[in-house]
């Protein structure tokens, strides 16, 4: 199996990990492109691990000698042509799962020209919607190779979620009755706005008496906050701020974390778990050109979701903002006004959780489905 870096690679561990439980006698080989997708790669436990060779003509006959591959399967659409023209000469069965394509003509017009004869080759493909099943033949792929399977990072963030443990060593420290924010993969055009807005919701709370069911000690509100690159100079900007605006600021392993008003997440691979403690999420990206992050992971808690205007390449924000479970804001003051809100109403918090959780649910089972494309693909190289 490959995928190119993290994002496809959490597409595809869902299928992996029900083919370790299938069939625990295969063997399986996981390959990769980005380099920041080493540390996951090698995370997966696959027999081999490591990242592909450049798409040669040379690289694939050594790969498909080496290997001697039953089936190979991509993740997403990172088809590469020449591996997949060497591997079907060979018979070795290609697929794609989780298979999704971007629209625009012009776009699909010049991956036709490059990679068209590879597509072309490909005997199962599950796709993520229709949308996605008709793109992928207008590319090339044989209209009756092609499944409607669904997304598979569906059932990988409910997964994770499912397994969360309050009770340990990071999680059980911050587990507190305090209303908290956790705003995840944070740029600075992101915490630009989020800060602002959120000293005006500091200002708004402490303004208002809290109520009889709300005592003043549980109204004081939490920020947790993990930017997406937590590199020194970053970091150290949402430190300088925390403590210009007078509120108190630890990292995420330091001994003060518990009491503080920000907790600041220094490190990568734990903002899945830390959405446990959220009462709202912000999501950063949509105010940075690099695009939205993942908004599934806080609503696999049951945590209404917050994202900036650039949302419109994430299906998955679309389907939060449809059924109630997610909203856009465009500016500090729509920060401020949504997430207000929601960490002073819990009725109207908990009906956008409930329905934030409602859109994962409703995409699960895609890793089941597609793990039974994979199936027949070895199946058939046997």
């Amino acid at each position: 199996m490959h995928a190119p870096s993290v994002g496809e690679g959490l597409q595809a561990r869902p299928v992996i990990e029900l083919a370790r439980t299938a069939r625990p006698e295969m063997q399986l080989a996981y390959t990769w492109f980005s380099p920041s997708a080493d540390h996951f790669g090698h995370s997966l436990g696959a027999d081999i691990a490591g990242p592909l060779p450049f798409d040669t003509a040379a690289n694939a006959d050594a790969l498909l000698d080496a290997m001697r591959p039953t089936a190979l399967v991509c993740a997403k659409a990172d088809l590469w042509p020449l591996l997949a023209a060497a591997a079907h000469a060979r018979g070795v069965p290609l697929g794609l799962v989780s298979a999704t394509l971007g629209g625009g003509s012009s776009r699909l017009g010049m991956a036709r020209a490059l990679l068209g004869d590879a597509y072309a080759v490909l005997d199962v493909v599950g796709a993520i919607d229709n949308a996605d099943a008709a793109r992928l033949v207008a590319l090339g792929v044989r209209a009756d190779r092609v499944s409607i399977t669904g997304d598979t990072r569906y059932d990988q963030v409910w997964g994770r979620a499912q397994a969360v443990d309050l009770a340990s060593a990071m999680l059980a420290p911050l587990a507190d009755a305090r209303p908290t924010l956790v705003a995840g993969s944070t740029w600075p055009a992101d915490e630009a706005r989020l800060l602002v807005a959120w000293k005006a919701i500091l200002k708004r709370f402490s303004a208002e008496p809290a109520t009889e069911t709300q005592s003043a000690e549980r109204r004081q509100l939490r920020l947790i906050i993990a930017p997406h690159e937590p590199v020194p100079a970053h970091l150290d900007a949402i430190e300088q701020w925390a403590q210009e605006s007078g509120l108190t600021v630890a990292r995420l392993d330091g001994v003060n974390a518990p009491r503080a008003d920000v907790v600041l997440v220094d490190r990568v691979g734990v903002l899945g778990d830390l959405y446990a403690l959220a009462t709202a999420a912000f999501v950063g990206g949509g105010f940075h050109a690099a695009g939205l992050h993942s908004v599934l992971e806080p609503a696999a808690f049951g945590v209404p979701v917050v994202f900036g205007p650039r949302h419109q390449m994430s299906r998955d924000a679309a389907r939060l903002m449809a059924n109630g479970g997610g909203e856009s804001a465009s500016s500090c003051a729509d920060i401020e006004r949504i997430l207000a809100g929601w960490l002073g109403d819990a009725a109207s918090r908990s009906r956008a959780g409930d329905k934030a959780r409602a859109v994962v649910m409703g995409g699960l089972g895609a890793a089941g489905r597609s793990w039974k494309l994979v199936a027949g693909l070895i199946d058939a190289g046997r």
